[in-house]
């Protein structure tokens, strides 16, 4: 704890000068350029934009220089995430004070992340705590927590928590989540492929149906809507939803190649571009979350 405390003063230290003066000047300075930044960037669509961004820190939360509201340490920064938000971050992949680490990651984070550390905030600081600023008023707590519900409505699908799972399944999807607020939706296209690759692998597994560790995901798809119960009624217009199901093998066949050709689990050199990246994610969690309430039902 010592020395954490102590890093976080040298570094903040660092960041406002040697002398008051000369502390006041670049302080301000970087302050408004920081926010000048984030002004000027619109967040992912229908995310936070930057002056949410600017007034969450410095009206809600609060706190001078490096500070960011009553984290000590940064290791009780660290803390905040898994606790309060239910998320798997790892700050040390940034650089800066608490304020510009918890800036940054709020801003590189799609809209469903950002609603969880929004509801996190309101949850770690609360209107009732003893310290706080004069600006975390009620209005803007309502202010928030009606943001925090339009963010949870602009994340075009939700993460996968499906009922049919397996060791490989969970780390696959907690790697995703954690890699696309830091490093960017293109670092999770390997992972979610291998989550819906596991997927299949265990859904097969339990129902006893046979096949090679070779089999792709396509031709594992092919298994088991042949070879599982669930697939034997789809209801009301069933010759459509048979070519839905049918799109969905192609897509399939065609994210292998995305994977080994154009993400990161090869050294490639051109990569996936963030919107595409989060084309193939979103498609992924999309027909995870089918799956599982199709067959999950008995399980």
């Amino acid at each position: 704890m010592g020395e954490e405390n102590s890093e976080e003063k040298e570094e903040i230290s660092g960041d406002q000068g040697s002398s008051r003066k000369g502390c006041l000047m670049s302080g301000s300075n970087r302050k408004k350029s920081s926010e000048k930044s984030f002004l000027m960037q619109e967040k992912i669509k229908a995310g936070l934009t930057g002056q949410e961004i600017i007034r969450l820190v410095n009206r809600y939360i609060g706190g001078s220089g490096g500070y960011l509201g009553d984290f000590t340490s940064y290791r009780a920064y660290a803390e905040f995430y898994p606790e309060y938000c239910n998320l798997d971050i790892d700050i040390n992949q940034y650089q800066g004070t608490i304020r510009t680490r918890f800036m940054t990651i709020l801003e590189n984070s799609p809209p469903d992340v950002q609603a969880k550390i929004v509801r996190g905030v309101l949850k770690r600081f609360p209107l009732d705590a003893p310290i706080k600023p004069g600006t975390r008023t009620k209005e803007l707590y309502d202010e928030f927590s009606d943001i925090g519900a339009r963010l949870e409505g602009a994340s075009p699908v939700a993460s996968p928590e499906p009922k049919i799972t397996s060791a490989v399944v969970e780390r696959a999807i907690a790697d995703v989540e954690a890699l696309i607020p830091t490093s960017g939706a293109v670092s999770g296209v390997d992972r979610i492929h291998t989550m819906l690759h596991g997927y299949l692998c265990e859904v097969c597994d339990r129902k006893n149906i046979s096949y090679s560790q070779d089999d792709s995901m396509t031709r594992l798809f092919k298994i088991l809507r042949q070879g599982h119960p669930a697939f034997q009624n789809f209801g009301m217009r069933s010759k459509e939803i048979e070519r839905v199901l049918q799109s969905f093998a192609n897509i399939m066949d065609a994210l292998n190649p995305i994977r080994n050709n154009a993400s990161v689990a090869h050294p490639n050199e051109e990569l996936l571009e963030k919107d595409e990246a989060m084309l193939v994610i979103n498609v992924a969690r999309t027909l995870l979350n089918y799956l599982d309430a199709k067959i999950g039902k008995g399980n």
